[in-house]
């Protein structure tokens, strides 16, 4: 999926992340989500790399990267210290500049990223979310039903990772079923690639250890964060997926930054398998 790509290792002062990279040009740096690892730009990738040196790295927790040990305020999975990863990756390659995309749990890093780490980005894209604290506040049965694995995976330790663990491959399964419109879109290679790194136990207790520190720490940060962001953000979501039906969009994130567009691309949450034309054109138009 990545014959074009290198792959690299790089120690953070919190951990060890696995990354691809390729192409030539100005950085861009790609953020995964849950329940998958940086093949899900496998579709995209390529042809961004034309226009862009592409680093495509395995969040902490996530993929072949590392998992460290976390704490009883779960501060290793914060946002803010998987955002100290990046910084660190993309320091250590030489960019202390860089465009930002990132897709779900990685869009979330991203938006911390732009917040603690403002200088460094030149543009800010998120896929199919709105802002973490607004979802939070604006809870009701609608989005509980929807997402409920934000309320499932922050239960104390060992109960959500003894239950996904009985069959991770069912669960992912249906994760990935439950989340995209497009049946095809996720191909048999990309899904064996999440399923090879998701059904390890150290994976299912970190991306746990991920959601419980966006119920508590994630939180903490963002309602400290009153400045707007000014650097320019897009916005794509799902045209058939939970986040467009469910929020304006826009509008959410015009709570939080200063210079914002978007618009929604066919298809459910997994915009880059799902609608990777489409979802290529609108960030090659931005960036």
């Amino acid at each position: 999926m990545f014959t074009s790509f290198i792959e690299k290792r790089i120690k953070t002062s919190g951990t060890e992340i696995y990354l691809r990279m390729g192409g030539a040009g100005p950085p861009l740096l790609l953020l995964h989500g849950y329940p998958q690892t940086h093949v899900i730009w496998h579709k995209i990738a390529p042809a961004l790399a034309e226009h862009f040196t592409v680093i495509l790295p395995d969040l902490r927790g996530y993929g072949d990267s590392g998992k460290p040990e976390s704490d009883s305020a779960h501060t290793p999975y914060s946002k803010r210290a998987m955002a100290q990863d990046m910084v660190e990756v993309m320091a250590a390659l030489g960019f202390e500049r860089f465009k930002l995309v990132g897709h779900d749990r990685g869009a979330r890093v991203a938006h911390r990223l732009a917040r603690d780490h403002a200088a460094r980005v030149e543009k800010l894209a998120v896929l199919d979310i709105a802002p973490t604290l607004h979802m939070y506040d604006a809870t009701d049965m609608r989005f509980a039903s929807a997402y409920y694995h934000w309320f499932f995976l922050i239960q104390p330790k060992g109960f959500p990772e003894k239950l996904i663990g009985d069959d991770p491959a069912f669960y992912l399964r249906t994760k990935l079923t439950a989340w995209g419109r497009t049946s095809s879109a996720i191909t048999p290679e990309a899904h064996a690639e999440y399923l090879r790194c998701f059904e390890r136990p150290e994976t299912i207790h970190a991306t746990c250890e991920d959601y419980r520190a966006s119920a508590g720490i994630d939180l903490e940060h963002d309602r400290e964060s009153t400045e707007k962001l000014a650097m320019p953000l897009l916005a794509l979501w799902g045209a058939a997926g939970f986040v467009g039906s469910a929020y304006d969009v826009l509008a959410t994130w015009r709570e939080v930054a200063k210079d914002v567009r978007g618009q929604a691309v066919p298809g459910g949450h997994y915009l880059p398998e799902e609608a990777p034309d489409e979802t290529l054109a609108a960030l090659l138009e931005f960036l």
